[in-house]
């Protein structure tokens, strides 16, 4: 973000609870399920997931209904929900796929973090497996095995993508 200031992180909705740290309207909209499913209800969704049991992701509309090509929005969504937005927006979406050179290091990963518990840690993983299927319908994959490498690559692919839709 600090390589391209002109884009805007889109906020998710979801409606898990809060982390320790985390604050409403900055890291996600935090929303009870009956509030997402009116959000749903009132097409205020550009695309969502129930991506673990009770567990709803999405985002809202309003927030890349902001963007343009001066002040463009990333997205950070599982790939279902990715897919969606590129089915919308078409040309107009770049769709990014970063995986994790293994699965096990995906679980190291997220044992290092602390956040899981054994049953969630399997499930992600399990969903982890299951997403990868879908990277090569993405525009672009990048391998996450050295940050720095796959940042650079990313933010090389985005100022191309930005390039080439700014007006003539």
């Amino acid at each position: 973000m600090t390589e391209l200031p002109s884009i805007r992180f889109s906020v998710s909705a979801t409606t898990r609870p809060p982390r320790a740290g985390e604050n409403d309207g900055v890291d996600y909209h935090f929303l009870n399920e009956e509030s997402f499913r009116d959000a749903i209800d009132q097409n205020q969704l550009l695309e969502y997931e129930e991506v673990y049991p009770g567990r709803f992701y999405g985002t809202l509309r309003s927030e890349v209904d902001r963007s343009s090509v001066n002040a463009p929005v990333l997205l950070d969504v599982d790939v279902v929900g990715a897919l969606n937005v590129k089915e919308s927006y078409e040309s107009r979406c770049l769709a990014v796929f970063v995986s994790v050179p293994s699965m096990d290091e995906l679980e190291s990963r997220l044992r290092l973090r602390g956040t899981e518990t054994e049953e969630t840690l399997r499930t992600r993983i399990e969903k982890a497996t299951y997403e990868q299927s879908f990277a090569n319908r993405f525009d672009h994959q990048i391998m996450n095995d050295d940050l720095d490498r796959a940042s650079a690559e990313l933010i090389a692919l985005v100022r191309s993508f930005l390039d080439s839709c700014e007006p003539s």
